[in-house]
């Protein structure tokens, strides 16, 4: 007969691999969508309107990750409930999440549209980039519903061990995102608003897709139009898990914020270069997403099912090979960082001078930036999010808005920007090592369930 590899039996490690490859894979595609709208500005727009899409991460991420941290609470109690075998409260909390998603997603996007342009005055975009900034931002966040709703109907099929069908599902709205950037910009030479919508139409799609699935799939996590009712109770306990990861993207993306505005202080070049790094960047991070994400399935659906000491094994598997594969990544960027910049704005060297520098400056310590969120990804998955929440708030946001604050007006050189990254990267991996050997976080959890049993 032949073995079952799931995250709850079977080999751990298979196990594993089989449920992150997809992840990984879609993250490749994922990243791909998310490039093609600069690449494509790039060659057939001006440098310009190339700054003002490749500036738009942080404040993108400042109003979507508060939903996206919600949303790993709801993958976290998901995940526990099906390990549990406990459909009754499986099948509310899938409904609570997607009226919750449907409802977050709407008020998102009315909040995007609105403040789009104080965001951006206040972070100090240089005028000449500003109108292509304003329009390209409200155009992306039109589309922001179905953003909200696509990765909470992807984190549920996740959840339950299904990574294959948001892997299909990123690759068919890659294809249709590539295809209308082209179209719209290259061919019909639309401005940089038209990038933004070609996202926006294939993130409806993917969202479509992902619905159609979970409707019509044959299993206990299947969608009712009959069950679409939020339980408050199990929105409390979505919030609880969610809420502190909410916070903490929230507040990190408004240290970002503040640090894209020194970055565009240095102007027009300082602004194309890190942008185009923060692209590379999101390639280099794929190891660190997909192995994340499945760690924190594969905790909470082994603790929801009571396996103690296969959680334990699937944790340093986890681990080891998030880090090594994160400084893998790193050094073929430090190898090639040149080129790889040169595929985006190869007409602009003051640009590819300055992200080839970023590159220097933090490459190489990817490891400890997959090390910081590997580590969370298990506590959060071991019901423990308040953890990583004050260890990123301290690392990641007062200290790096600190040292930023504090060095840029002495030093007036990007690289003191770059530098501020490696250094609340180790600073959080050595603060999360020492919690990890010296807590009793996963048989604090077993302890936990049996007083709730007794």
């Amino acid at each position: 007969m032949k073995t079952k590899h799931t995250l709850l039996e079977g080999s751990i490690w298979k196990g594993i691999l089989i449920f992150a490859l997809p992840i990984l894979l879609g993250q490749v595609f994922q990243q791909l969508y998310n490039t093609a709208d600069a690449w494509i500005v790039g060659q057939y727009r001006s440098q310009d309107e190339y700054a003002a899409v490749t500036s738009t991460g942080s404040v993108v991420f400042l109003l979507v990750g508060f939903f996206g941290g919600i949303s790993v609470g709801a993958g976290v109690v998901i995940s526990r409930y099906y390990g549990a075998k406990d459909t009754a409260q499986l099948r509310k909390s899938i409904h609570t999440t997607i009226l919750f998603g449907f409802f977050s997603g709407l008020l998102l996007s009315a909040i995007g549209v609105s403040f789009t342009p104080t965001l951006l005055r206040w972070m100090g975009t240089p005028e000449e980039v500003l109108p292509y900034s304003v329009e390209y931002f409200r155009f992306y966040f039109m589309g922001v519903l179905a953003t909200s709703m696509y990765n909470l109907s992807m984190g549920i099929l996740r959840a339950v061990g299904d990574s294959k069908h948001p892997l299909y599902y990123l690759i068919i709205s890659s294809v249709i995102n590539i295809a209308l950037d082209w179209l719209f910009i290259g061919v019909f030479d639309w401005g940089v608003w038209a990038a933004a919508l070609a996202t926006t139409i294939s993130q409806f799609v993917s969202m479509l897709l992902c619905l159609i699935q979970l409707f019509r799939v044959q299993e206990v996590y299947r969608l009712s139009w009959k069950e679409l009712r939020v339980d408050w109770g199990l929105l409390k306990e979505v919030i609880r898990y969610g809420l502190p990861s909410g916070i903490q993207n929230s507040i990190i993306s408004f240290a970002n914020v503040i640090v894209q505005t020194n970055i565009n202080s240095f102007g027009r070049e300082t602004m194309s270069g890190c942008g185009t790094f923060a692209k590379l960047e999101g390639f280099a991070f794929l190891p660190v997403t997909c192995f994340t994400m499945a760690l924190t399935t594969f905790v909470s659906q082994n603790l929801g099912a009571r396996q103690y000491d296969r959680t334990k094994m699937g944790v340093r598997f986890g681990l080891s090979c998030g880090v090594i594969m994160a400084e893998v990544v790193g050094v073929l960027m430090l190898l090639f960082a040149e080129p790889l910049m040169e595929l985006f704005i190869k007409n602009d060297p003051g640009a590819v001078a300055v992200g080839v520098k970023q590159v220097k400056v933090e490459a190489l310590f990817f490891c400890c930036l997959s090390l910081s969120h590997c580590i969370a990804a298990i506590l959060r998955g071991a019901g423990k999010p308040m953890i990583p929440m004050f260890v990123m708030l301290g690392c990641w946001c007062v200290l790096r808005v600190l040292y930023i604050q504090t060095m840029v007006p002495l030093v007036q050189e990007s690289w003191v920007i770059f530098s501020a990254y490696p250094l609340t990267w180790t600073a959080s991996s050595i603060i999360y090592l020492i919690y990890y050997f010296k807590s009793d976080w996963l048989h604090g959890f077993e302890k936990k369930l049996a007083s709730r049993e007794a």
